[in-house]
């Protein structure tokens, strides 16, 4: 007969075991004194893990990446600065008619990089825009004047300023349906355009400037409010709205998705057809703002008014963290590089110094930024063209 073995505390529940050896017989209990009293496990303390360096070296970059335009401008105002003291026994910072100056510099380069912007973040880019600002201000140099016999001289200011926005939106119409419909390739469609912008603005032109006869479009040009500029107050406005446009509407969003993968954003349902057809369309009425409001400041239309800004707002985009691949990109981002490349135009002149050197100035801030983006996209995984 098979006896089961009782025991008391702990080891109770192994003398009570039901489970047999091979040939019948039951194993014998422990003594209670061998028995190992139940412990409950002991539970490491949280330890944090250590920061990856290669993740650091990462968020460094992509940081710094990100706020290039705004460290060059910081560097290029302290330069200017310390060599004014040193020079001139001056200030470069302290004068408010320096950053007057400035402002009005940056203003026609910023609308034009503007609407680069928008381009250039869809994976585009748009060569047309110097002449197409030329051809506007011929425009509203021609338009303001005729208006003027006719209507209250402020009245024909406000036609001129239309009549050379809505103009420029026929180039940039046939820009957008020649890379979405036709798919040239944008650099060769908006090239194609530079040339037809730039002979139609001469023959408007007669092959002059067009003086401007309105005393409150020259005011406009050349005015202050409060000691602003109105120029600066009208683009600053512009500015502002195309930020809202850029970073919190749908149109804004769908412009990154296509500069980003377009493939994926038609899958989306995305028309990317329609996009780029009102994209180009809005960056040409932006260089039409931007040649209304050249003849404004200087009182007259020239057909080659925006011929030397071209590469300063390709040079404004791209040094304010756009990427020419697509996909990034910001209006703020913009306005820093906008204020870097006046700085260095104004400030090599306040310092007394060859002009020609701002041509190789801004070429040698255009590399670095370049090559500070190559290295954000290779740090963050990017695939590169080889």
């Amino acid at each position: 007969m098979t006896t089961t073995t009782t025991t008391s505390g702990p080891s109770q529940a192994a003398a009570q075991t039901n489970a047999t050896q091979p040939g019948g017989t039951q194993p014998e209990a422990a003594p209670a004194s061998q028995v190992a009293p139940q412990v409950a496990p002991q539970v490491a303390p949280h330890v944090a893990p250590q920061a990856d360096h290669a993740d650091q070296a990462k968020t460094i970059v992509t940081y710094i990446a990100q706020l290039r335009a705004w460290l060059f401008l910081a560097a290029l105002i302290v330069i200017f600065e310390a060599w004014a003291r040193i020079a001139f026994d001056g200030t470069f910072v302290g004068s408010p008619f320096n950053w007057q100056s400035i402002a009005i510099f940056a203003v026609a380069p910023l609308l034009l990089a503007v609407g680069q912007t928008f381009v250039i973040i869809s994976g585009g880019i748009d060569l047309s825009t110097g002449f197409i600002m030329g051809l506007a201000a011929v425009i509203a140099a021609h338009v303001t004047n005729l208006s003027g016999l006719y209507l209250p001289l402020p009245l024909a200011m406000l036609v001129g300023i239309v009549a050379a926005v809505l103009s420029a939106t026929i180039p940039g119409l046939i820009n957008g349906l020649l890379i979405s419909r036709l798919r040239i390739p944008p650099f060769i469609g908006t090239l194609g355009m530079f040339g037809v912008a730039r002979g139609t603005a001469f023959l408007l032109a007669g092959g002059t400037t067009v003086p401007v006869r309105n005393d409150y479009f020259a005011m406009l040009g050349n005015g202050r409010f409060y000691g602003v500029p109105y120029l600066v107050i009208v683009s600053a406005v512009f500015v502002l709205v195309m930020h809202y446009l850029l970073s919190q509407t749908r149109f804004g969003q769908h412009n990154y998705a296509i500069g980003a993968n377009a493939q994926a954003a038609r899958r989306a349902g995305i028309d990317i057809k329609g996009h780029i057809l009102r994209l180009y369309m809005l960056s040409a009425m932006c260089a039409g703002l931007g040649g209304a409001l050249y003849a404004a400041r200087f009182t007259a239309g020239a057909a080659q008014a925006g011929e030397p800004l071209l590469l300063d707002s390709v040079a404004a985009v791209v040094i304010g963290g756009a990427s020419l691949f697509g996909g990034s990109g910001s209006i703020l981002g913009t306005i820093a590089g906008s204020l870097v490349i006046a700085v260095i135009q104004y400030g090599l002149v306040f310092v007394d110094v060859e002009p020609f050197w701002q041509f190789i100035a801004v070429g040698i801030v255009i590399i670095i930024s370049v090559l500070i983006d190559q290295a954000q996209r290779r740090f963050s995984g990017a695939k590169q063209d080889e």
